[in-house]
């Protein structure tokens, strides 16, 4: 497999990228949904919200890599089968993702950094807090974490489910491409 995209499929970096930022979306919603309901006196309850936002900063890193990717390495031209109204879904809703992603993240760093501590990453550096003091930043920026997390969780399901639709009833290689095929 070539690294770089072609007119046909998707190159090794952009495949590692978009499976390494479905994994960390989905287990990062996984520990966020966990991490909520433990207990005061539960042996996690500060180290799963460490883990979370360490995870969380380098998502963010690696989705910053994966747009500048995508700048300097566009994606492959859309399959002939593929109409007008197809093709723009796809650009809406890839564009919806990388969006939410993003709001996802930036909505957490606002929550972690509403008290002017900044961001642990694995005890390696820290990402300071920039943004502080907006009133009720904490809870507003909590919510808004909330509600992106499970809107983007249930739109990546469904994005998933569009790649099996055309892999099983329009039997196109739109998944086989993301796979590197």
């Amino acid at each position: 497999m070539q690294w770089r995209n072609t007119s046909a499929r998707y190159g090794l970096v952009s495949v590692l990228l978009h499976w390494l930022v479905a994994l960390a979306v989905f287990g990062l919603f996984a520990l966020g949904f966990w991490m909520v309901g433990l207990s005061y006196y539960d042996p996690w309850r500060q180290s799963a919200p460490d883990l979370h936002k360490s995870i969380g900063i380098l998502l963010f890193a690696t989705m910053l890599l994966r747009v500048l990717w995508r700048l300097f390495n566009p994606a492959p031209a859309a399959l002939e089968n593929h109409g007008a109204l197809t093709r723009l879904a796809s650009r809406l809703g890839h564009a919806a993702l990388y969006l939410g992603l993003f709001g996802v993240m930036v909505s957490g760093y606002l929550i972690s950094t509403a008290d002017g501590r900044g961001i642990e990453v694995f005890g390696l550096f820290s990402v300071p807090a920039t943004l502080t003091g907006i009133e009720h930043q904490e809870d507003i920026a909590g919510d808004i974490h909330e509600y992106l997390a499970w809107g983007l969780v249930i739109f990546a399901v469904v994005h998933g489910l569009a790649a099996l639709k055309h892999h099983f009833i329009d039997r196109d290689s739109t998944l086989l491409r993301m796979f590197g095929r």
